[in-house]
C-alpha cells in the first residue's frame, strides 16, 4: 500500500515523536531519580540535624541565622530566574497549555539546587513538584533542540511532566493520568501515546539507576510503592464495603471542608507574602524558612515532603499502631492534630510565599494526618482497627480531588502508591472522590493550580 505524501509526513511524524519521548522519558529518569535520592538523604539529614539542635539549643540562633541567609539566597534565585517559583506544578501545566514557557535547562538547574537546599534546611518540601517540573523543562528542551512545531513541544512538556511524576512515585498511572486530567485538560491520540512512552522509558531508567544505587545501599528498593506501611485489603463481604462506603462518604464531607479551608488559607498567605518587598520582594522567602526552623523544634514530622509522616501513620491494617510524635510526651490523637495544624501552616506558607519545593506530597500528608485523626475518633466509637488505613486513604483522595479537582487521578492514586489492588474499595473511594469534587464545587473553590498559575499569566487564565 502506497501512503499519500500528506499521510506519509504524518507517519514520521508521529514516529518522531515517539522517538523524542523516549529521549526525553530517559532523561527524566536519570535527572529525577538522582534528584529523589539526594531528596531522601536531604530528609535525613535534616531531621537528624534538627534533632541534635533540639538536644542543643544554644545552636538554635546559628540555625535561625543559617536559615534566614538561605532564604535571601533562594529568593534572588528565583527572582533571576521566576519560573523556579514555587511547586513547579502550576507553570508545567501553563508551559503544557501554551501560556508559556519554562526556560529549558536554566530553569530545570534552578528548580533542582533551591528545591533540594530547602530539604537540607528541613523545610516541608517534596520533591515530586520539582520532578514535574524537571520532567517538563528537559521535554520542552528536547522540543526546542529538536526544532518541533510549538504543539510537538507542548506534548512534550506534558509528557515529561508525566514521567517525572512517575518516577517520583515509582507509580505510572498516577503520572500518565495527571498530565492529561491537569496539565494539559485533553486527551489526544499524541498526547496519549507521547507520555506513555516518556513515562515506559523514564521507569526503566529509574529502575536501572536505584538498582546500581541498592548495590551500594541494600536500604534502597528499587520497585517499591511509595507508601508501603497501609494495607487496603481489609474488607470482607459486601456489608463491609457497605459500611466503608458509608464512613466515606462523612469522611469525604469533612476532607472537602478542610480542602476549601486550604484554598482559601493558599489564597490569604498569597495575598500577603505579595505586599512584602524587602530586597526585592527576596526577603518573602525569610518567613517560611525561619518558620520551618521553628517547627522543626516541635517534631519532626513537620519537616520534609510528608514520605516519612505518611509511612507513620499506616498501620499495616490495624496490625500496629500510627508511630507520630511530638519531641515532648503527649497522646496520640494530640500529637496527630499538632502534626496536622503545623503540616498545613508550613505547606501554606510555602505555597504562599512561592518558595522553590514541592506542595504534592505535603498536600497528601495534610490529608493523611486529617484521615488519622478521623479514624481515631472512628476507631474509639467501635469502628474495627483494621479499616483505618483504608480511611486515611480516602481521607487522602478526597482530599486530593477537593483541592485539586482531579478526581481520575485522586481515585486512582490511593491503589498504585499504596500497593494495595483491592478493588472491593474501588465504589467506596469513587463515591468519596466525587462527593469531595461536588461539594468543592458547591463551595466554589477553583483547582489549586490553576490559582497558582495566574500568577505567572494573570490575563490567560
Amino acid at each position: 500500500m502506497i501512503l499519500s505524501p500528506e499521510k506519509r509526513r504524518r507517519a514520521e511524524n508521529g514516529l518522531s515523536l515517539v522517538l523524542f519521548s523516549l529521549i526525553t522519558g530517559a532523561a527524566v529518569g536519570v535527572v529525577v531519580t538522582l534528584y529523589n535520592v539526594l531528596v531522601s538523604y536531604g530528609d535525613e539529614y535534616s531531621v537528624a540535624l534538627y534533632g541534635e539542635i533540639f538536644l542543643r539549643p544554644y545552636f538554635i540562633p546559628l540555625l535561625l541565622v543559617g536559615l534566614l541567609l538561605a532564604s535571601i539566597v533562594v529568593g534572588t534565585a528565583v527572582r533571576f530566574v521566576p519560573m523556579a517559583r514555587g511547586s513547579g506544578i502550576p507553570q508545567t501545566e501553563g508551559a503544557a497549555r501554551g501560556l508559556m514557557r519554562l526556560g529549558g535547562l536554566r530553569t530545570m538547574c534552578t528548580m533542582f539546587a533551591c528545591s533540594l537546599a530547602a530539604v537540607f534546611l528541613g523545610m516541608s518540601a517534596g520533591a515530586e513538584g520539582p520532578s514535574v517540573l524537571m520532567g517538563g523543562a528537559l521535554g520542552e528542551s528536547t522540543g526546542r533542540l529538536c526544532k518541533r512545531t510549538r504543539e510537538d513541544e507542548r506534548v512534550l512538556v506534558a509528557s515529561g511532566a508525566s514521567a517525572g511524576l512517575a518516577v517520583a512515585f515509582n507509580a505510572p498511572l498516577t503520572g500518565l493520568l495527571f498530565s492529561v486530567e491537569e496539565a494539559n485538560r485533553k486527551a489526544t491520540p499524541a498526547l496519549l501515546v507521547s507520555a506513555l512512552c516518556s513515562v515506559i522509558s523514564a521507569l526503566a531508567v529509574r529502575g536501572g539507576l536505584r538498582a546500581l544505587i541498592s548495590l551500594a545501599d541494600p536500604g534502597v528498593i528499587p520497585f517499591a510503592p511509595a507508601f508501603s506501611s497501609y494495607d487496603l485489603t481489609a474488607l470482607g463481604d459486601f456489608s463491609d464495603i457497605m459500611a466503608v462506603l458509608g464512613i466515606g462518604l462523612l469522611t469525604a464531607a469533612i476532607a472537602a471542608l478542610l480542602g476549601a479551608a486550604f484554598y482559601h488559607a493558599v489564597l490569604g498567605a498569597r495575598t500577603l507574602f505579595g505586599r512584602i518587598d524587602i530586597i526585592h520582594g527576596a526577603g518573602r522567602m525569610a518567613v517560611p524558612f525561619l518558620l520551618a526552623g521553628a517547627l522543626g523544634m516541635i517534631t519532626p514530622f513537620a519537616m520534609t515532603g510528608g514520605h516519612g509522616l505518611m509511612e507513620a501513620l499506616g498501620t499495616q491494617g490495624g496490625q500496629t499502631e500510627m508511630a507520630v510524635s511530638l519531641r515532648v510526651a503527649s497522646p496520640l490523637m494530640t500529637a496527630v492534630a499538632v502534626i496536622l495544624l503545623l503540616k498545613f501552616l508550613a505547606t501554606v506558607c510555602n505555597m504562599g510565599a512561592g518558595v522553590p519545593c514541592g506542595a504534592f506530597v505535603p498536600m497528601l500528608a495534610i490529608g493523611a494526618s486529617g484521615g488519622a485523626l478521623l479514624a481515631l475518633a472512628f476507631a474509639y466509637a467501635g469502628m474495627p482497627a483494621e479499616w483505618s488505613d483504608i480511611v486515611v486513604m480516602i481521607f487522602v483522595a478526597a482530599f486530593f480531588t477537593a483541592v485539586v479537582k482531579a478526581p481520575v487521578t485522586g481515585t486512582v492514586m490511593v491503589f498504585e502508591l499504596t500497593g494495595s489492588y483491592n478493588f472491593a474499595l474501588l465504589l467506596p473511594v469513587a463515591a468519596a472522590v466525587t462527593t469531595a469534587y461536588l461539594i468543592s464545587v458547591l463551595l466554589r473553590t477553583r483547582p489549586i493550580y490553576d490559582v497558582l498559575l495566574a500568577g505567572f499569566v494573570p490575563a490567560k487564565i
